[in-house]
């Protein structure tokens, strides 16, 4: 493996961990203080808010100042925000650290996307490059909730005390620091030659091409699945008595499903297609979706979330090679900043309808409505196939 994609990895891992590990303890936390569940949607909610805002803006700078200098404000926004948390572990500090959590893994996320993908070659290069980058936030996904949930339990003077909340708000804001550790000696690549720096450009301009409608779709639908996996896990086992550690658990099994997957894929890309991956990923999310609020304890609960991060694992790194083979290089960051606000916007709205709709009808049928949406979306996957005569490029320029 190329050291420079070796050390994006690792640095892009330790700040999704801090980002994962408070969007894991900050709920539990206001379902302890005895807000509803209609609150604690909304505060998962402002995780997404952020980078729905700034995905666009953080694109273009990407495009324009490449990887370093984004980097450098996400690791200071991020560390400072979850930071608060750790000395005011109260509501409205929480949603502040929501917001400085979101925002800065989101404009680091687009950065080093943009980054990889330049540094391809071609279209194999795209899948087994995104495939090895997948890892970061997959094992972010484990590492962030289960120490979390370890620190809450086992820190302070009893399991749940709030101190042990603000010893797990500490440590996640200490993971920013690794990673401007990590990323802080790859070198910049260099800009696109046709980049039109004083050409006028819209975000809409991208969505004229067929293809790039349909790959957005088929993301959204794809990212409710995990905005509901996250927001129902820690809301049913609270409901059924599980400890923050067990919740944490529950998650991190999901999470290291994914990363296992995604260190088989960079093998298993050189033999499928994307559309292939994407379209079969969908069928399985919507069976698994279907019997996961069946599951009559903790252990299965946690089968369950293993067989869903395997699956679910698969899709990112497939859906990110597509993306870079129907956008041009100029505009690349760009297309990634749109692609992260159409999903963050569905993680603002989602959350809080989750909420409202497990308050009134209970989490089961939450399951079952985004399995039913996502087996239905699974036809568009399969026309997702990027060609060599694809002219989505010439459109786009």
């Amino acid at each position: 493996m190329n050291p420079d994609l070796a050390r994006l990895i690792a640095g892009q891992m330790f700040l999704h961990a801090c980002m994962a590990g408070a969007r894991m303890a900050t709920p539990l936390l206001a379902l302890q203080q005895g807000f509803s569940a209609v609150a604690v949607g909304a505060l998962l909610a402002l995780f997404a808010l952020a980078p729905m805002f700034l995905a666009l803006p953080a694109g273009r700078y990407s495009d324009r100042k490449g990887l370093q200098k984004i980097m450098r404000i996400s690791v200071a926004l991020a560390a400072s925000g979850v930071l608060l948390s750790a000395g005011w572990p109260v509501f409205p500090v929480m949603c502040v650290s929501a917001l400085a959590a979101g925002g800065a893994t989101g404009m680091a996320v687009i950065a080093l996307q943009r980054h990889v993908g330049r540094m391809a070659k071609d279209s194999a290069e795209l899948k087994v490059a995104f495939s090895w980058l997948s890892l970061g936030p997959a094992v972010s996904n484990f590492v962030g909730p289960v120490l979390a949930g370890l620190l809450i339990d086992f820190s302070g003077p009893e399991a749940g005390h709030v101190s042990g909340y603000q010893w797990a708000f500490l440590l996640m804001a200490v993971f920013p620091l690794v990673t401007w550790f990590c990323v802080r000696r790859v070198p910049e690549l260099a800009l696109s030659p046709d980049l039109p720096n004083t050409q006028a450009r819209r975000a809409l301009d991208l969505l004229a091409e067929p293809m790039m409608r349909r790959l957005l779709a088929v993301n959204w639908v794809l990212s409710s699945c995990w905005d509901v996996h996250t927001f129902v896990v820690p809301v049913l086992g609270h409901e059924r008595g599980y400890s923050a550690s067990v919740v944490g658990s529950i998650l991190g099994a999901f999470a290291l499903a994914a990363a296992f997957i995604r260190v088989c894929l960079p093998f298993i890309a050189r033999h499928v297609k994307e559309h292939q991956v994407i379209s079969g990923a969908m069928v399985c999310t919507a069976l698994l979706f279907a019997i996961y609020p069946l599951m009559p304890s903790a252990g299965a609960m946690g089968v369950c979330s293993v067989l869903l991060g395997l699956v679910l694992g698969t899709v990112q790194p497939m859906i990110m090679s597509t993306l870079h083979q129907i956008t041009p290089p100029h505009r690349q960051g760009e297309a990634l900043g749109l692609r992260l606000m159409s999903i963050n916007a569905s993680s603002v709205l989602m959350p809080m309808l989750f909420g409202t709709l497990g308050a009134v009808v209970g989490v089961a049928p939450l399951f079952w409505v985004v399995g039913a949406a996502v087996g239905s979306g699974a036809r568009g996957a399969w026309r997702l196939r990027p060609g060599p005569a694809h002219k989505a490029q010439d459109t786009l320029s």
